[in-house]
């Protein structure tokens, strides 16, 4: 667990782990999401564009140290190095995005140079990337979903305009479901140092997302 609390960030949430009691229980990380579902001219999904927006806690930790020419302002270019580490250690995790196409496994790829940034607005760190499939996918049914199997990250969906659709052919239908609650309280490391809990528990949180077309 050690290894991914450091390395989704860098080492930026290490300090966590001093910060105070709440850091060792799960989750660690908060995200608020916004995602959108890209199609090509030709009615093929070609990618899935996420904007992830870190709590508070996590882009103070993330920003600490770092060097810009204005104090508690930072350009994407000064924020570019520590964007790359942060696609860089997510592709271990697949980007916590599992796609299907007509019920079948869609494999993603890694962003392409450019094709990622972070912003900072408001003391907080915004990670925006998009994944691209493989090779584009014509389907009448497209979905996918955003969790963290060992529940280190919560996802949750932004209250505007969570999920949108780029290009997508005339009658196409989007709808998105929403994870249940999280548990009252917050589940501590021994539980999930045990394999039977830790393989998959977060998936019963699951953002889900699905489009329909005709």
């Amino acid at each position: 667990m050690m290894q991914k609390l450091v390395g989704l960030i860098g080492g930026a949430l290490a300090g966590l782990l001093v910060a105070g009691t709440a850091a060792v229980a799960h989750p660690h990380v908060f995200v608020t999401m916004k995602s959108e579902v890209v199609y090509a001219p030709d009615g093929s999904v070609t990618g899935i564009r996420h904007a992830w927006s870190f709590d508070d806690m996590f882009s103070s930790y993330s920003t600490q140290g770092l060097e810009s020419k204005e104090k508690g302002v930072f350009t994407r270019e000064e924020l570019a190095p520590l964007a790359e580490v942060n696609v860089t250690s997510l592709k271990e995790y697949e980007f916590f995005t599992h796609a299907k196409a007509d019920g079948k496994k869609v494999d993603l790829a890694d962003p392409a140079g450019g094709a990622y940034w972070l912003e900072y607005k408001d003391s907080v760190l915004t990670l925006n990337f998009t994944l691209p499939l493989k090779a584009p996918v014509k389907a009448k049914e497209f979905s996918f979903e955003i969790y963290d199997p060992s529940y280190f990250v919560d996802f949750a969906l932004s209250d505007k305009d969570p999920v949108t659709l780029a290009q997508a052919p005339a009658g196409c239908k989007l709808t998105y479901a929403k994870p249940k609650d999280a548990p009252s309280a917050k589940l501590g490391e021994s539980f999930f140092n045990n394999p039977a809990n830790a393989q998959n528990w977060g998936a019963q949180f699951a953002n889900k997302v699905d489009v329909k077309c005709p």
